[in-house]
């Protein structure tokens, strides 16, 4: 069986001063899924995986699993789109369930990746997402392979279309809760992984999100395979029950 590994390339909230927002490196062999894409990907990318001693590029990415369109999940998709168009001459691959993508191109891409330019003089051509994207359509009812992974999705509670993930890959589950307001039947859905990574915020922040209290109030089996992120800078974790996630580290999955 191979080993799985999971490097948080970012673990903050929208409004983080203190570090990146929340992605993550899935690998197993040589293969890797990026759970997320915000600004600057190859940055964040380059950060994590040299800290936790296992640097790669963009050029190893099997593909990129985005939840929900809010920037601060995916507005480093033009990035990714671009470099791989003009320095690794191909698509970059998108998994993304179709209510989450149905925006993608005229909602948030085309206004920088519309039109291109190749030479100061030369003429301006015209561009549509899949010149840059091949996009995986992820299904609520089955598992959709993307290289050595497995990508099973649901909706959560969330302003926009956004999904958690049960992502399998080696033998062995990730479960990501993405963004949501807490929800119970999510929590069970998330729970026979091997690892659950769930969002939190504190009292007093955003009700679209989860408060921590209600994730440590969760059966202490339950929270032994939780790990934290996309909170916020003030979190306290000296007091969390929980493990929060750290940019740069490497996890066994």
């Amino acid at each position: 069986m191979s080993e799985v590994r999971l490097i948080p390339l970012g673990v903050g909230e929208a409004f983080t001063a203190s570090n990146y927002t929340t992605c993550l490196a899935l690998g197993v062999d040589d293969a890797w899924l990026l759970i997320e894409c915000p600004h600057p990907i190859r940055k964040m990318l380059r950060e994590a995986t040299d800290r936790a001693g296992l640097p790669f590029d963009l050029d190893r990415v099997e593909a990129v699993a985005v939840s929900h369109l809010h920037a601060d999940h995916c507005s480093g998709l033009e990035d990714l789109g671009y470099y791989s168009y003009f320095a690794l001459g191909r698509r970059a691959r998108l998994a993304m369930h179709p209510e989450v993508s149905a925006k993608l191109w005229d909602g948030l891409l085309a206004a920088g990746m519309a039109e291109v330019q190749m030479e100061p003089d030369g003429p301006t051509i015209q561009k549509q997402l899949d010149d840059y994207f091949d996009l995986i359509p992820l299904n609520t009812a089955k598992p959709v392979s993307v290289g050595p992974f497995a990508i099973e999705c649901r909706r959560t509670i969330h302003p926009i279309p956004t999904t958690a993930f049960r992502i399998q890959a080696g033998g062995r589950t990730l479960a990501f809760s993405a963004d949501t307001a807490f929800d119970p039947t999510l929590i069970d859905w998330l729970a026979p992984a091997d690892l659950i990574v769930h969002e939190v915020t504190v009292l007093g922040h955003s009700g679209v999100h989860t408060p921590y209290e209600k994730l440590v109030a969760l059966p202490a089996d339950l929270r032994k395979k939780m790990r934290l992120i996309h909170y916020p800078d003030d979190f306290d974790f000296a007091a969390s029950v929980i493990e929060p996630l750290h940019q740069g580290r490497s996890y066994t999955v």
